[in-house]
């Protein structure tokens, strides 16, 4: 029974010095794009956790007049679930997922794109749930606000306006913003395959822009949810940086590094691929 009991403690142990993956999506994603992560980091002994934000996954709204043949009309103006979502609400939910995760072993926080606001907002208000953050071609607000960051001069080559090629209904009277990824038109589907996947065929491009849902929540925070240096800055951090990123023009890509304090310097590295949202 000794003997027993001893392995059993060694085991939970071990088991304890493993990290966690949490994984949070981009603007329009959901878990089910981190599904080939997840299996490259299982394949590889790690644990990890896909999250859905709130009205993503299985959470989102696909209507009727989503399907084909589609409603436009319907379209947009149909509510949504994510209507009213704010950036505390994606970090509340998030919050409480690192809470569960932490109990089993160190966390490593992994955000992709828009991701990355909710992970430095759940950062700013918990840091002590979080061993690392990983940010992969994600925003990572420090000096400004995300709004602010598209009006800097580096950012002047991004298409910001290609979503508005398929946009559906009014943000104003919707409560959030719905574009119309099982559009036809040739206009917004190769803007599409510009800013998500330039590099990939497209076969890859239509497989990859079927896993988006339609409707995003409007609040990407605002200057008050910048990094802060007093907790954020107390995380070890990575940045990895995606060379044919179409979202983030290569001078923003190079000037990730926080300017508040952090204890530990981040560590950089780049990858070849095109970006999503």
């Amino acid at each position: 029974m000794l003997l027993t009991t001893t392995y059993g403690d060694i085991l939970k142990a071990s088991r304890q010095m493993q990290p966690t993956f949490v994984l949070v999506h981009g603007a329009f994603a959901n878990s089910f794009s981190l599904a080939p992560l997840q299996a490259e980091l299982g394949l590889l002994g790690h644990r990890s956790v896909a999250v859905d934000l709130p009205g993503h996954g299985f959470g989102a709204t696909y209507t009727r007049a989503y399907q084909a043949p589609q409603d436009l009309g319907e379209l947009a103006i149909a509510p949504g679930s994510i209507k009213g979502v704010t950036l505390a609400d994606n970090a509340a939910h998030l919050i409480g997922i690192l809470e569960r995760a932490k109990r089993n072993g160190p966390v490593i926080l992994v955000a992709h794109s828009r991701g990355g606001v909710t992970a430095t907002a759940a950062a700013n208000a918990r840091p002590d749930l979080i061993d690392r953050i990983v940010y992969v071609a994600a925003w990572c607000p420090v000096d400004l606000g995300i709004g602010a960051y598209y009006a800097e001069p580096e950012m002047a080559t991004v298409d910001a306006a290609s979503l508005g090629l398929a946009m559906a209904g009014n943000p104003a009277d919707l409560g959030l913003l719905r574009v119309n990824f099982r559009t036809a038109d040739p206009d917004a589907l190769a803007a599409f395959k510009a800013a998500f996947l330039a590099d990939g065929t497209d076969e890859e491009f239509l497989t990859f822009l079927n896993t988006f849902q339609p409707d995003e929540n409007l609040d990407a925070g605002t200057d008050a949810d910048r990094a802060q240096a007093a907790t954020w800055g107390r995380i070890p951090k990575s940045f990895v940086r995606l060379a044919d990123d179409a979202l983030r023009t290569r001078a923003v890509r190079r000037s990730p590094r926080p300017r508040c304090g952090p204890v530990q310097a981040p560590s950089m590295c780049s990858g070849p691929r095109s970006d999503s949202l």
